[in-house]
């Protein structure tokens, strides 16, 4: 399997072995599109019962960064968020060990800067953890009718890009969100990332 963080090889093992797996029955899930914010769930986190605190006693955030080999020529989507963000998605794919992992480019096409709290989202760990990342990003399969929510250590932190400064005008960076596999038989899921447009996509692998 292969669970991407910049560094730290250590937290990744236990990524492996702790995560937390959180899929949801969607609550409602109208018309052709979804509706992504109709679907939102009140659902929320919880954490393993044998996580234990890390002996680092570190208090930072980690910067990560979105997995090689990816073609930035390929676009399998491009959504819009708030003040001029574009987020083109370059790949989604499924990987042996039950994970799906989505990766694109974030550029501001806007004229100011872009505050990245927002796509935290508002579930409590994630922002405690997570404040400037795409944690609070999520999958939706609507066939399913399960929301995944991205995955996190023992220690709440998202296996997502994080550390993320404000965005100044044109500055384009990569992004990764690794979520729990839908069935095989899934082959389609709605992404939503707070302040951008919901989209679909498809998953390969």
């Amino acid at each position: 399997m292969s669970i991407r963080r910049a560094t730290e090889p250590r937290r990744a093992v236990a990524a492996a072995s702790m995560v937390v797996v959180m899929a949801l029955s969607v609550i409602a899930c109208g018309g052709e599109d979804g509706g992504g914010d109709g679907a939102e769930s009140n659902a929320t986190s919880s954490s393993p019962a044998t996580a234990k605190p890390t002996d680092d006693g570190a208090g930072g955030q980690e910067d990560t960064a979105a997995g090689e080999n990816v073609d930035p020529n390929v676009k399998l989507a491009e959504v819009k968020g708030e003040k001029g963000m574009l987020l083109v998605i370059n790949e989604v794919k499924r990987d042996a060990g039950g994970f799906v992992t989505v990766q694109g480019t974030m550029t501001n096409e806007g004229d100011e800067p872009v505050n990245p709290s927002s796509w935290a989202g508002t579930e409590s760990i994630i922002v405690r953890k997570n404040l400037n990342s795409v944690g609070g990003a999520t999958l939706v399969d609507k066939v399913g009718k399960k929301r995944y929510y991205i995955l996190r250590d023992t220690d709440g932190r998202c296996l997502c890009t994080t550390g993320i400064t404000g965005v100044q005008p044109g500055k384009s960076f990569p992004v990764f969100m690794q979520f729990p596999a839908p069935p095989n038989t899934t082959a389609e899921v709605d992404l939503s990332l707070p302040t951008f447009a919901t989209t679909s996509l498809k998953i390969s692998g």
